[in-house]
């Protein structure tokens, strides 16, 4: 299998995975304790702490363990809703579902601020929504498209009216270079899954200073900021990753996933026609692909790849027993019948050049099959979603 599904998930590293053994297997200890066994691995996650405190550009005492992406955008969201003065939320219209669904149970009205075709924030509307505003929340990179926002810009000009800034920042980091503190925000989400660590397992950056309200309440871990028994194994992993992708990101990771990609679309573009890019094309993560085929339903292509032995991920949403576009190609102005032809490629630091080349072949080879039995309209393909 070549897995092109690294916006979804990537593998664990087998560094990741040797730091995590010995935890998952001897050190069961629990971390609160007041034994050896205990302070043990007390120890072994304030390590792992100033690890992630070091990839994030932070100090380890601004880093809250939490059980996940989802997780670290709901209690930020919840904080600042809790925390912060008179006026509404601003978020952008292609936020990851954590963030959307999360805005509509807030007390407090939350403006979602337009992108343009290249599923970048219109900067004009966002200075226009921080008028009356009290907190802001943009994600780093969307987690369809790849598409990268200006959060230092952003962050600037929130900062400049007083307001605190959280950005999810799941799918950036490990792809790129990511610097909390420099980029001015005052929270930022991340998830240990997403750049080679384990799942179930995240993290909060919350800037020294920032008022915080806790999510979820009880034993008073995490230094009263997020309650519950640490997942030491997990977070030992999620610190693991954290040093090992700082290290391939100081040795140039970014420039060889973006010429893993740009060697699969220059294949495929030059192999198959009416295919489109989408999303902005100079603001992008290094390892995202998005792409729509003429003349093919997704759920199809999806099939073939998968048969083929290449895992990548649809680029609409499976809604009610058919692919609807996604809150993100709406927001872009991606029409239904494009939307529906969509797909997204993910690398990862452990695919190869040879995968990328072989990669494209097997889409030529999807595509033009599918083309032969579907023609125009919807083919014998039938995908349904519960």
């Amino acid at each position: 299998m070549i897995f092109l599904d690294a916006n979804a998930s990537t593998p664990i590293r087998a560094e990741v995975l040797d730091a995590m053994l010995p935890w998952l297997r001897d050190g069961y200890a629990n971390p609160s304790g007041s034994h050896s066994e205990a302070k043990r691995a007390r120890a072994a996650i304030e390590n792992a702490r100033a690890q992630v405190a070091a990839f994030l550009g932070a100090l380890p005492e601004e880093i809250v363990f939490t059980g996940g992406g989802t997780e670290s955008v709901n209690t930020a969201l919840r904080s600042l809703d809790g925390n912060s003065g008179a006026g509404h939320g601003l978020i952008s219209a292609i936020e990851h579902s954590a963030a959307l669904r999360c805005a509509e149970t807030l007390q407090r009205e939350v403006i979602m601020v337009p992108v343009n075709a290249g599923g970048r924030i219109e900067m004009d509307r966002f200075a226009e929504g921080l008028e009356g505003a009290a907190f802001v929340s943009i994600m780093t990179a969307n987690n369809e498209t790849g598409v990268i926002q200006p959060i230092r810009e952003i962050a600037a000009m929130a900062k400049a009216l007083g307001l605190p800034v959280h950005t999810d920042a799941v799918q950036a980091v490990g792809k790129i270079p990511f610097d909390a503190r420099g980029l001015g925000v005052d929270l930022a989400s991340v998830s240990a899954h997403k750049f080679h660590g384990p799942k179930g397992v995240g993290a909060l950056f919350v800037r020294c200073g920032t008022a915080f309200s806790p999510m979820l309440l009880g034993g008073g871990q995490e230094s009263g900021r997020r309650s519950g028994t640490e997942n030491t194994a997990g977070i030992v992993g999620m610190g693991a990753a954290a040093a090992a992708m700082g290290r391939l990101l100081e040795s140039g990771s970014a420039t060889q996933l973006a010429a893993l990609r740009d060697a699969f679309e220059s294949k495929v573009l030059e192999e198959v026609s009416g295919v489109t890019v989408n999303g902005d094309l100079r603001h992008r993560l290094p390892n995202t692909s998005h792409l729509s085929f003429d003349g093919c339903e997704a759920a199809g292509l999806l099939i073939l790849l998968d048969e083929a032995g290449i895992a990548c991920s649809a680029g609409s949403s499976c809604m009610s027993g058919k692919h609807r576009p996604s809150h993100v190609q709406v927001a872009m102005g991606i029409d239904e019948t494009r939307a529906r032809s969509s797909l997204r490629f993910g690398f990862s630091t452990l695919n190869t050049m040879g995968e990328a080349y072989a990669a494209a072949v097997m889409v030529k080879r999807a595509v033009e099959k599918l083309r032969r039995v579907q023609g125009s309209g919807v083919g014998p393909v039938q995908v349904y979603c519960t």
